[in-house]
């Protein structure tokens, strides 16, 4: 599914774990136009983090290639790469109890000049990233204090403070109850919608995924078995196939997405 042209892709990607014996990936091929919201969806061990870390050029595939706008990722400096994909991975603990501000300061790393001291427009640029994930006004406040969902929305920040073309995030609501899952979701539609960002977001929640993306990547090891529209990937035969449990796929009365319900079994 390719609504305009690709702004990342993957061709004919292959690529093993260290001390596996067979590989994860054997010729797997992707294409994201720019400006689309996709969902990377899949059981565990599918490879949604491996693919994530390949297409953001934090690992090294073992044949074909990744290329960002036209360009073959393995040619492109590292300070290149980061001015135009940024990656939001799962949380890590902080060492420093830095305040917000100079949390998303960081992001401004790749655009920084030689003496590499923040000019007006960094600053300028890491407000405007606080104020895209609703978090204006509390620059100055320890990053310990916030809450895990605020913490969050800092952390993209961070990245959109790179002002990337494409953003691609682990699992952005892991851990989060269900309104601050919702809340990361409304924003990173809308910077889609409004900004023209290029969004893939690794999710194990079907829902999330069904209601904010309009596309949905779906791998099973190692496979891509299917992509397109979320009404057309989550059925309940594919559901069966790929994730082993019995569901029903109905319809979000509110946004009209498909909704997953699992039957599971009561005893």
């Amino acid at each position: 599914m390719n609504d305009g042209p690709p702004v990342l892709e993957a061709r004919d990607l292959r690529y093993r774990h260290p001390g596996a014996p067979a590989a994860l990936f054997d010729g797997l091929s992707l294409s994201v136009a720019a400006g689309s919201f996709v969902g990377l969806i899949g059981p565990n061990g599918s490879g949604k983090t491996t693919l994530l870390k390949l297409l953001a050029g934090l690992l090294r595939p073992g044949g074909g290639e990744v290329r960002l706008e036209g360009q073959s990722m393995a040619t492109l400096p590292p300070r290149s790469r980061a001015r135009r994909i940024a990656t939001v991975l799962p949380e890590s603990p902080l060492l420093f109890n830095f305040s917000v501000l100079e949390i998303v300061l960081m992001g401004r790393a790749p655009r920084l000049g030689l003496l590499g001291l923040e000019r007006p427009e960094d600053f300028a640029a890491a407000r405007a990233a606080l104020c895209a994930v609703d978090l204006a006004g509390r620059e100055d406040r320890p990053i310990q204090e916030l809450s895990s969902g605020e913490r969050q929305r800092a952390l993209i920040a961070r990245a959109l403070a790179q002002e990337p073309r494409v953003l691609l995030l682990d699992e952005p609501t892991a851990f989060l109850d269900m309104k601050h899952a919702l809340a990361i979701y409304e924003i990173l539609d809308r910077l889609s919608r409004e900004q023209g960002l290029t969004v893939m977001a690794v999710s194990h929640d079907l829902n999330l995924a069904a209601r904010y993306a309009s596309r949905l990547v779906l791998l099973h090891l190692g496979r891509r078995v299917a992509d397109g529209s979320p009404g057309d990937v989550l059925t309940p035969d594919r559901i069966r196939e790929v994730y082993e449990t019995e569901a029903e796929v109905a319809r979000d009365p509110a946004s009209g997405a498909p909704l997953v319900l699992p039957r599971g079994s009561r005893r």
